[in-house]
């Protein structure tokens, strides 16, 4: 199985390295000075579970041929980059190939269908609080990293039993769900307010969790999200807001998510495609959703700087 991974960050970097470590057959599709650190230093994971260096690795540009096509790509770009990353890796895809996207939106497969084969696409979600720290250089901080993926109509295909082999001989927790929409609406729910309530407050989840004030707006988040989720015909767990604040309560106090981040470093985020998407999600079902409306009205003038 030929695996490309398209985008390099905290995501796609330490996945993808974890899977070549473990004798993947792995290809990482990059571009600028992340090609190059990988070109000439390879990759290099720091970790709270033990760091690694892999050199030599296996890296292509983002407007190179693959010199074979891809059984599989992991799609790790930022939300709003997935419909060009979806046309450059069009021609790298076998015809029976499939992307799995992990990005932390909700609407991925439904930008990816349009551009690609529909049976090329599946669903996806991870868990990990890792980032960047330069090109080529991952940093996992907290979390035990966790993938799930799915074909969106939920059937048990060979293809994806073969990509569950190959992450758990990588050592990682990796899990084929019974329903993959449901499980990245469980994601949905846990990310979006976690994302928002860090870029408005501007402090770390341990900060905010602890005072009483932003952490009931945290859960009033959560409950929009599952509101807007029920709506759309996604039954979850009758505790699933009770275990998504339990599970805010068991990160790394200096958590934060890629959004807060981006949005403090005054770079494009994933605004739309996480709490722009509740809000647009919850006019179309009828569904209020007022803390996400003030987050986004308070974020986007921000956003639409960074974009400038």
């Amino acid at each position: 199985m030929r695996i490309g991974v398209f985008g390099i960050g905290g995501v796609g970097g330490f996945f993808g390295a974890r899977l070549a470590r473990s004798g993947a057959d792995v290809t990482f599709i990059a571009r600028g000075k992340t090609l190059e650190a990988l070109r000439s230093r390879g990759i290099r994971i720091e970790s709270v579970d033990g760091g690694f260096t892999l050199n030599p690795v296996n890296a292509i540009a983002s407007d190179e041929r693959a010199a074979k096509k891809f059984d599989v790509v992991l799609l790790a770009v930022k939300a709003w980059q997935v419909p060009k990353a979806a046309r450059q890796l069009e021609p790298m895809l076998h015809a029976h190939g499939v992307v799995i996207p992990l990005e932390n939106g909700i609407d991925t497969p439904e930008q990816l269908v349009p551009i690609l084969r529909p049976q090329q696409v599946a669903g996806g979600l991870c868990a990990l609080v890792s980032f960047t720290m330069e090109p080529g250089v991952i940093r996992h901080v907290g979390a035990e990293p966790l993938v799930m993926f799915g074909e969106l109509d939920n059937h048990r295909s060979e293809r994806l039993q073969r990509l569950l082999d190959a992450f758990l001989r990588a050592g990682v927790k990796t899990e084929i769900p019974p329903d993959i929409h449901r499980s990245m609406w469980t994601k949905f729910v846990f990310i979006t307010p976690m994302s928002g309530v860090g870029a408005i407050t501007r402090v770390p989840l341990g900060v905010w969790r602890a005072i009483p004030e932003s952490r009931r707006l945290a859960q009033i988040a959560v409950e929009e999200v599952v509101a807007v989720a029920s709506a759309r015909g996604i039954k979850l767990d009758d505790d699933v807001v009770a275990r998504t604040m339990q599970r805010y309560d068991h990160l790394p106090p200096d958590s934060t998510a890629s959004l807060q981040r981006d949005v403090t470093e005054g770079k494009p985020s994933e605004l739309e495609a996480q709490i722009g998407a509740v809000v647009r999600l919850g006019r179309e079902a009828g569904v209020p959703t007022p803390v996400h409306e003030v987050i986004y009205s308070a974020l986007l003038p921000l956003e639409r700087t960074a974009r400038r």
